[in-house]
């Protein structure tokens, strides 16, 4: 009997297939709403996370001035960071994998008749550690190099590609604004940041080099400091502030001269934003749902009062209150489920155009996807109860004077 009343719901909704069609309309573009946010968004946070952890893993990042804050003063003039700094977080510092000096400058640089804006640093050997960057071609420069300020640089794929195209460039001789350079290495390509930014536009050479011959000083602009796996950032940063402290003689009562900033702290802030903008974004889809959820019940009582009579024959020759209760129940959670499904394919579609539009990860969420479909049938069962409870309460002789 069950398998029955099953039959005369689907029939049904088969014979009404253009108004069930309209029905499942509003589950449709909820749930391809719901599911669509929900993976733009989490496409968005591992996007966020992996630019993030291109600067290098576990690192901090040190630089002279406080940050400011609002409401405050204007800072005074910067005190820069500089050897002493450097060599005092070497002789001191526990817990760091590798400490990096770094510098950095926008310089045009030339091969040929080719020419390009490049963010030139002057750095050491310890930089490709911290930062996590690898040379995929030719080699870094020596500690002789560094300390001698020798003509040599690396430079990133955008460089290479406007120099040189798919071509091997290692040994060819740049200028880097006023100094000629052998190329020794090609850097491993980071494409763009979060920000915007091209990584791979850059070009290094040693620190001394630079200072001398790019920058006119030997002041320091960026100190990395890589965690080892044992030493937890949030405590290596408060070993770094104590030994600047001391290595710039601030005074108990002066505040720091001087800003570290943790980079795993900064991903899961980002993290965290974009995670709570796409939980905002799916709650607000989801109230389509409850429209569509609405439109259900609408068309069910519509349904229940175009087949009064229907109903009235069944219940006058044996038929069951259950058995009409069941008929509308399953009619609505059909329609809602068909719907749930077909917004789940249109959904997955629009977040797969997005993740290539705006190059993020297609990350869709198996459990989003299994609670979109359970929250579908729901929506179809508690909107199609109150109808169909309706119908299987009708008086059989009522329903059979129906006209």
């Amino acid at each position: 009997m069950l398998y029955e009343t099953i039959k005369l719901a689907l029939g049904s909704v088969q014979r009404n297939a253009l108004r069930s069609v309209l029905t499942l309309l509003g589950i449709v573009i909820g749930v391809a709403a719901v599911i669509a946010m929900i993976t733009i968004g989490s496409g968005t946070t591992e996007k966020v996370k992996s630019d993030i952890s291109k600067l290098g893993s576990n690192l901090l990042v040190v630089r002279a001035g406080r940050p400011p804050q609002p409401g405050s003063p204007p800072p005074r003039a910067t005190r820069e960071l500089g050897a002493k700094d450097v060599a005092a977080l070497i002789r001191g510092l526990d817990g760091a994998r590798a400490i990096s000096a770094a510098s950095q400058k926008q310089v045009r640089v030339v091969f040929g008749t080719e020419s390009l804006s490049v963010a030139v640093t002057g750095t050491d050997t310890a930089y490709f550690d911290a930062r996590d960057w690898k040379v995929v071609s030719g080699r870094a420069f020596g500690e002789s190099e560094v300390r001698s300020g020798t003509g040599v640089c690396l430079i990133g794929e955008t460089v290479r590609q406007q120099f040189f195209g798919a071509g091997d460039p290692d040994g060819a001789v740049i200028r880097v604004g006023k100094m000629s350079c052998r190329v020794i290495g090609l850097l491993e390509p980071k494409g763009f940041s979060g920000f915007g930014q091209d990584q791979d536009n850059v070009v290094l050479v040693p620190l001394a080099a630079f200072q001398r011959r790019i920058a006119g000083n030997r002041d320091i602009d960026t100190i990395y400091v890589a965690a080892d796996d044992a030493t937890p950032t949030a405590v290596l940063q408060e070993r770094i502030e104590d030994i600047l402290r001391d290595a710039r003689r601030i005074a108990p009562d002066r505040e720091d001269d001087f800003s570290v900033r943790d980079m795993t702290q900064v991903a899961d802030a980002m993290a965290s934003t974009t995670s709570v903008m796409t939980g905002m974004l799916g709650a607000v889809a989801a109230v389509s749902l409850l429209v569509g959820g609405i439109g259900i019940m609408n068309i069910m009582l519509v349904s229940v009062t175009e087949r009064t009579r229907e109903i009235g024959i069944r219940l006058a020759i044996g038929a069951h209150e259950r058995h009409i209760l069941v008929q509308f129940l399953v009619e609505a959670t059909v329609l809602s489920l068909f719907g749930g499904l077909i917004g789940i394919a249109l959904g997955l579609s629009l977040a797969g155009v997005a993740a290539v539009t705006l190059s993020i990860p297609f990350s869709p969420s198996p459990s989003v996807i299994a609670l979109a479909v359970g929250f579908s049938a729901l929506i179809g069962t508690v909107f199609g109860f109150f109808p169909a409870l309706r119908g299987a309460r009708l008086d059989p002789i009522v329903a059979l004077r129906h006209e």
